[in-house]
This record gives structure tokens, C-alpha cells and sequence, in this order.
């Protein structure tokens, strides 16, 4: 009678122990099904979750759109789950199992009105933008209130330059022309033919995509010749047609293990012109790689795999293979 006393309190225990455990985990997320048109706390932790992992991109704001719909049915594809767009219990337990969430972290960014990401293998303080307008504005609000003679000597600095910037402004030479039309030296420069830029994009690529390529072609091919970054931008591009990768910009650049510079966080790296234009010139048709869908480095490259691959060309460092 004894031991089955002690054994029916042993299973009470492991019971009571299960219950505890799963009770905790569940407390990452509330009980009910997070959905498209959702907003709150929920949403902020799946899309701060979904971005650790690289499958969201966006902005965490709380607001469960159809950037957050795409990005759970991505996750939800990768990791073999029913493709719903609906986070039940299943898609929670994964994501907790497979992500990390910086509660704190986040609640503190978006308290404070701050840009920030929350990706895995990054440094935290390394992904929080804090020099947004509304921070220096926040900054100059501040320093009004705890150091206002400094700042009047300030203010008064700036409005000497001012009032000489404007001195400088009246004494700009002008000249008249035969349609008795006034035109300043300032104004002659400013007319100066200036190159496009990527806000007009064509085939339905957004503002968005054509970044985050550019991002993607400077993390990984900043330094080879130009023909090579217009092939790294190519290669996204063959990605985006095929049937075995993604059908979103952001969700073949992030997709897990494809790209160092996003293993790395070049990534995050502001790109220059030369990658912009790069991918603007991949977009309107060319593609130096013969529609190459993978490429590698040689010099470092170690998977068997890769190297298996049907290799098309090289061009700079970078073998472009199908």
C-alpha cells in the first residue's frame, strides 16, 4: 500500500511537472489564433520571432499585414506545416523552439519610437537606428529643458551663419537675359541634369525590393567588377522565376543559408550607387550569367555540393553555376 502511495505521487509529480513546463512555454504567446487583421501583443512577438528566423522583414509594429501573412506562410512552408497563414499552437511551438524574443529589447524600441530590427546572430545594439528625426528631436527637446543658456548661445550661433548664408545669398551675381527673366549662378547649378534614381522601378518591383536587393549585391559583391554585381542581382532575379525557390525579393535573400552577406550581416550594410544601379540594370534584362541560378567563390567555397553543380561561367571571383 505504501509503494502505491509513493508511485501514484511520483506520476502526480511528473504531471503536475509537464503541466508546469507547458504552461510556461504558453505563456510566450496568449491561447487564441493569431490571424490576418490581428493587432497587439501577439503579433509583435510572432513578427519579432519570424524576423530572428529571416522570414519577416518588415517593420514590427504590432499590426498583423500581408507582409506578416506571407512571412508565417513562408516559415510555415519551410519547416513543413500546414501552409495556412494562421498561427495555432503548432506555428507558436515551432517558432519558440526555433527563436529567441528579446521582450524587453523590442517593448523598449517601440516605446521609444526607434527604428530597430530583431534578427538572429546580430548584435542587439547593432540593430536599433538612433538617429531618426524624432530621436534629435527628442534630443533638442531635452537639452531645452536642462540646458537652456547653452542652447540660446547655440540657436544664436546658428543665426549669425544663417544671417550670413543670406548675406551670401543677396550678393549672388545675376544676370539677365534676353526675356528679361533673373537667374542666379545658385539656380544655373541646381539645373544641372542629375542621374535617376531607383524611385521609378519597372515589371511591379517596389522601392522595397529594389533596397534589399541592392543591400544583397553590396554585402556580396561590393569590390568585383561591375558586370559581377549585375550578375549577383541576376542571379536573385533567376531565383524569383524558378519553381524552387520563393516567390518573394525578401524571402529568397533571407532564405536560411542562401547568401553570406545575410550569415555575416553585411546585409545591413547601406549600399552604394554602383550596387543601385547594378540592380536596375539585372531588372531591365541583362544577366551576365546565362541564367544561373547559384554562384560561389572558389577560393572558398567547401561544399561538395556546390562544386557539383553545372558551372556556366566566372566572372570576377564568383562561378555561376545552374
Amino acid at each position: 500500500m505504501k509503494r502505491l502511495i509513493i508511485k501514484f505521487s511520483i506520476i502526480f509529480l511528473i504531471i503536475t511537472g509537464s503541466s508546469f513546463i507547458h504552461h510556461k512555454e504558453s505563456l510566450a504567446f496568449s491561447p487564441q489564433v493569431i490571424q490576418h487583421g490581428a493587432t497587439g501583443e501577439d503579433v509583435v512577438e510572432l513578427q519579432a520571432r519570424l524576423q530572428y528566423l529571416g522570414f519577416y522583414n518588415s517593420q514590427i509594429d504590432g499590426v498583423f499585414g500581408w507582409g506578416t501573412y506571407w512571412a508565417l506562410r513562408n516559415f510555415q512552408y519551410e519547416f513543413g506545416m500546414d501552409i495556412d497563414g494562421l498561427a495555432g499552437d503548432q506555428v507558436k511551438d515551432m517558432l519558440i523552439d526555433r527563436s529567441e524574443y528579446h521582450k524587453d529589447f523590442v517593448r523598449e524600441q517601440l516605446e521609444a519610437g526607434r527604428e530597430f530590427t530583431h534578427y538572429g546572430g546580430m548584435e542587439l545594439e547593432h540593430q536599433v537606428k538612433y538617429d531618426s528625426n524624432k530621436q534629435q528631436e527628442t534630443r533638442k527637446e531635452e537639452a531645452n529643458q536642462t540646458d537652456t543658456p547653452q542652447m540660446n548661445e547655440s540657436e544664436a550661433e546658428q543665426d549669425r551663419e544663417e544671417g550670413s548664408q543670406a548675406e551670401l545669398i543677396d550678393e549672388t551675381p545675376v544676370t539677365e537675359t534676353d526675356n528679361d527673366q533673373v537667374i542666379t549662378d545658385e539656380v544655373t547649378t541646381e539645373e544641372t541634369p542629375i542621374e535617376p534614381t531607383s524611385v521609378n522601378v519597372p515589371n511591379g518591383f517596389s522601392q522595397n525590393d529594389i533596397e534589399l536587393m541592392a543591400q544583397a549585391v553590396y554585402g556580396e559583391a561590393r569590390g568585383e567588377p561591375y558586370e559581377g554585381q549585375v550578375a549577383v542581382a541576376a542571379v536573385i532575379l533567376n531565383r524569383l522565376q524558378s519553381p524552387i525557390f520563393p516567390s518573394t525579393v525578401s524571402s529568397i535573400i533571407y532564405e536560411p543559408l542562401a547568401f553570406t552577406a545575410v550569415a555575416d550581416g553585411q546585409i545591413y550594410l547601406t549600399p552604394d550607387e554602383t550596387a543601385r544601379r547594378a540592380v536596375q540594370d539585372a531588372i531591365n534584362g541583362w544577366d551576365p550569367t546565362g541564367e544561373a541560378i547559384y554562384y560561389f567563390n572558389p577560393d572558398t567555397a567547401t561544399s561538395s555540393w556546390i562544386w557539383s553543380r553545372p558551372q556556366i561561367k566566372r566572372i570576377g571571383k564568383h562561378i555561376f553555376c545552374h
